[in-house]
């Protein structure tokens, strides 16, 4: 069974006052939380088993989503207190509930309506030198210089048309060896493997919108109809 981590346990600063009392993944939109939305595309695509990471106000989202049965889902839980561990000490500190297989990543902060099954497919045909598959997107405005350059199916740190990474993607559990335990991003770790040939890419022109802001989060509302 593949399993998804989510990305969950950030503080939301650029939309408070909304953050202040209940966890960025529970700001409702379109009649569901933002999270519920990620839970129902990964059930949709055929992933059973979802690991989530806790941290602001993460007491919340464990009383409302419980162990995932309401959604057709397994939940297992990695409380990483406050503050938390940022992307890369966040799944780091999960590994011993993700197991040894490759996995999806679905940021928590990101609206797309990308399949997912594609991503579970990937991860399980993911190639053995490949330690992650990042799914890359048009610039927004407010990101115009991009994260990443896609050279065929290779994603590499520059090139002549950069994109930006959706903060979806297929990484294997390998990618983390030796590190050690605290708080750190994802981002050297995939720039390292970058350097090795061992990340592809895909580049994908639907729906993404990232939710940082009370003006984003406004636009997928009247995008989802409330």
């Amino acid at each position: 069974m593949t399993t998804a981590f989510i990305l969950a346990a950030g503080r939301g600063e650029r939309l408070r006052p909304l953050t202040d009392r209940r966890p960025k993944p529970l700001i409702e939109v379109g009649g569901r939380a933002l999270i519920e939305h990620h839970l129902l595309r990964l059930r949709a695509a055929g992933i059973g088993r979802a690991v989530i990471n806790l941290g602001w106000l993460g007491a919340q989202l464990r009383e409302r989503l419980g162990d995932g049965s309401a959604w057709g889902l397994q939940i297992a839980w990695s409380d990483e207190g406050w503050p938390a561990l940022d992307t890369g000490g966040g799944i780091h500190r999960a590994l011993p509930l993700l197991g040894d297989a490759p996995f999806v990543l679905v940021n928590g902060d990101v609206w797309c309506d990308l399949p997912l099954a594609a991503l579970r497919e990937r991860a399980e045909r993911l190639p053995a030198g490949d330690l992650a598959h990042l799914v890359l997107v048009p610039n927004p405005p407010q990101h115009p210089q991009g994260d990443f350059a896609l050279a065929g199916d290779r994603v590499r740190e520059s090139g002549a048309a950069r994109l930006t990474y959706s903060g979806q993607a297929v990484l294997r559990p390998q990618l983390f060896a030796g590190c050690t335990g605290g708080r750190f991003s994802l981002v050297p770790l995939l720039r390292a493997a970058m350097q090795r040939e061992a990340v592809s890419g895909e580049r994908y022109d639907g729906q993404w919108l990232d939710i940082g802001t009370p003006e984003r989060l406004a636009a997928l509302a009247a995008q989802l109809g409330g």
